[in-house]
Order: C-alpha cells, then sequence, then structure tokens
C-alpha cells in the first residue's frame, strides 16, 4: 500500500545509492592519494570526506521520518475516517429509530382521529334518528289533534 510519491521517491533513493558509494570510493582512494602527498591538505580534505559523509547519513535519517511521518499521518486519516463511519452509522441509527417512533406515534394519532371521528358519527345519527323521531311523534300528535277535532267539528254540525 505504498504511495506513487513513495515509490518515486524509493526508485531515486535507490538510483542514487549506487552514485553515492561510488562516490564515496573515489572520494577515499582520492583522499588517501592526496593525503600522502599533501600533508595538511589531506586533513582538511578528509574531515571534508567526514562532513560529506555525515550529510549523506542525515539525508537519510530525514528521509526516514519522513517517511514514518507519512504512516502516522496516513494512521491518523484512517483512524479519524473510521471514527467518521462509527459516528454516521449511529447518526443513521438514530434516525430510524426517530422515525420508528414519529410513524408509530402518528399510526396511534390517526387511530384516535378514527375512533373520534365514529364516535362523532354515532352520536350524529343518534340525535339525528332521536329528532326524527320526536319530529315524528310530534307531527303525529299535531295530525291526531287535527282530525280529532275535525270529528268534532264535524259531528257537532
Amino acid at each position: 500500500m505504498t504511495s506513487p510519491r513513495e515509490r518515486a521517491k524509493k526508485s531515486a533513493e535507490q538510483a542514487v545509492k549506487p552514485m553515492a558509494e561510488g562516490r564515496e570510493q573515489a572520494m577515499e582512494a582520492a583522499a588517501g592519494a592526496l593525503e600522502e602527498a599533501m600533508g595538511p591538505l589531506g586533513e582538511v580534505l578528509k574531515r571534508a570526506e567526514q562532513a560529506y559523509a555525515a550529510y549523506l547519513e542525515a539525508q537519510k535519517e530525514v528521509s526516514r521520518a519522513y517517511k514514518e511521518n507519512e504512516l502516522q499521518v496516513e494512521k491518523a486519516y484512517e483512524e479519524a475516517m473510521w471514527q467518521a463511519n462509527i459516528t454516521c452509522d449511529e447518526a443513521v441509527k438514530e434516525a430510524l429509530k426517530a422515525l420508528g417512533e414519529a410513524e408509530r406515534q402518528a399510526d396511534e394519532a390517526y387511530r384516535q382521529a378514527k375512533a373520534e371521528a365514529r364516535e362523532t358519527y354515532g352520536q350524529s345519527v343518534k340525535q339525528a334518528l332521536k329528532a326524527r323521531q320526536e319530529t315524528s311523534e310530534q307531527a303525529w300528535k299535531v295530525r291526531k289533534e287535527t282530525i280529532e277535532q275535525a270529528w268534532k267539528i264535524f259531528t257537532k254540525g
């Protein structure tokens, strides 16, 4: 699971390594020859060679630190994504739970409203039947009285 950047850097390091080793060997040989010939100048060249070797080693350490940092950043990213997925899953579960509760409450409210509507309907029908009965009885009473009066008038006359 290496990135293109890591692969490119590794290829560059592998390409530079033989050159650096060849350079080091050439410098060692040159330093040895110069040391014999030049004395104090050879000492300066030897210190320069040591400084260059220290520089190369420091460069390798920086490269290792960079790679380690990159791995830590990748790990932190993966951890953040894992946590984000968990948080998202929990939020979806809570939303689903809230939806179920809202649907249950809506169903209960619908059942109650329907029962109330039936009760209101039943009371309205009962009142209408009672009103019809009372009106019918009243009309029968008025009819009966009117007929009786008519017979009284007819029979007296």
